[in-house]
């Protein structure tokens, strides 16, 4: 009984959650825009330079990518709103970040890391594959940012709520501890974050849903004249 009820939650849901390839279909311009072809411009402040550099939080920045997954699928299955929220807001504010890593490329002085532990190798690797551009604003704040936003509704969930609020907060903190990003890149991805959260996404969901309203009416209009 209970794999036929969860069966038929996935299939309502097919529909909604396939919204999340748009994601990595934008998310291809990140290895196109990933060098200096362009010139290159550094943000670095005094204050970055006084954060230390700390191997261990390459876990939490890591965690980016099960949390980003885990987050949006449970919001499409029990807070749809949100989840249709969240993945506009982040259409929009990736396709953001990447018109401005076009205009404005920007990089981030990274540290040599020695050492065969597995904080070391895991830093090396994440060093390797992602290039110190496309810095500013970052993709992973602003994702964080926009789940964490999300969960302001979840007061009847508290713990999932203080997960969500947790693992974001940890995902942010570590893209300065690891070096990824600097102060900047965190702070233009959260006002980004707001402001399309908040307005935007708001309102062309807000429009969504009248829309679908006008079309459920003129559908049983057509339906009740043809019988």
């Amino acid at each position: 009984m209970r794999v036929g009820v969860a069966l038929k939650r996935l299939k309502l849901n097919l529909l909604p959650l396939s919204l999340l390839l748009i994601i990595p279909a934008i998310n291809v311009s990140y290895g196109l825009l990933n060098n200096t072809i362009r010139g290159c411009h550094s943000l670095v402040t005094s204050l970055d330079m006084a954060i230390p550099f700390i191997k261990q939080f390459i876990i939490a920045y890591w965690m980016w990518f099960p949390f980003m997954f885990i987050s949006l699928v449970y919001l499409c299955f029990n807070y749809r709103n949100s989840y249709y929220k969240c993945v506009i807001t982040m259409v929009i504010g990736m396709i953001t970040c990447y018109i401005i890593y076009f205009f404005f490329q920007t990089m981030v002085p990274r540290p040599v890391v020695s050492g065969n532990d597995i904080f070391s190798r895991a830093v090396r690797f994440t060093y390797s594959w992602d290039k110190p551009f496309n810095c500013f604003p970052s993709i992973h704040v602003l994702a964080s940012y926009i789940i964490m936003m999300a969960s302001r509704k979840l007061d009847k969930k508290p713990f999932i709520k203080f997960a969500m609020n947790f693992i974001g907060i940890s995902v942010i903190v570590s893209t300065q501890f690891v070096k990824q990003h600097v102060i900047l890149d965190a702070i233009f991805a959260i006002l980004l974050a707001e402001i399309i959260y908040r307005f935007v996404a708001g309102f062309i969901l807000e429009r969504g849903l009248i829309w679908k309203k006008k079309l459920c009416w003129w559908l049983t209009m057509k339906k009740k004249l043809e019988t």
